[in-house]
């Protein structure tokens, strides 16, 4: 026991008299390095991730369904804001912002598919079946605005449905 108690006071004035000598010792805290790593993961990451409310992802679902072949066209931003408005329930300020900054957080065409699959892996749980439906709908409608749907945008909305499709319905709708 007196070899325990030497050793942890030998440990002990090797940390103070480094600390005395301006070593920083705050990166032996567990819990401070945890912050300090969730902190620099958050930061580091695509802020696309960070979205969780079910309206801006799908915000972000549908818009990403239209700029799978490039930039979005007038038709598709004017469809994009009418479906915002009445599915929503937006007025047409609150439904430009949410087109706004949902083609902002999208990245450049070459990695919308890793995005969107990811964001739709990470929040396909948050959707109720009739959100997931009506999200659906308007993935078409505004990808189709100028035209059909390209074989991309095709599968695209193929494999949102196999993820968002449930059995059951509800009675939740947006909000």
């Amino acid at each position: 026991m007196h070899i325990i108690v030497g050793l942890l006071g030998a440990i002990l004035t090797i940390l103070f008299l480094l600390d005395r000598l301006g070593v920083n010792l705050g990166g032996l805290n567990p819990f401070y390095w945890k912050r300090r790593r969730a902190w620099a993961k958050k930061y580091e990451g695509d802020p696309i991730y960070s979205v969780e409310e079910p309206m801006h992802v799908a915000a972000l679902l549908v818009v990403g369904a239209a700029k799978l072949d490039g930039d979005l066209s007038a038709g598709q931003k004017k469809a994009a804001l009418q479906q915002f408005e009445s599915v929503f329930s937006l007025d047409s300020r609150a439904a430009s912002e949410l087109l706004g900054s949902a083609a902002h957080l999208l990245g450049p065409p070459q990695i919308i598919d890793t995005q969107l699959n990811g964001l739709a892996d990470k929040n396909k749980d948050r959707f109720s079946p009739d959100q997931a439906e009506s999200m659906l709908q308007m993935m078409v409608e505004v990808a189709s605005a100028d035209g059909d749907l390209t074989a991309k945008q095709t599968s695209y909305v193929d494999s949102m449905r196999s993820r968002f499709v449930r059995l059951k319905k509800s009675e939740t709708a947006w909000t």
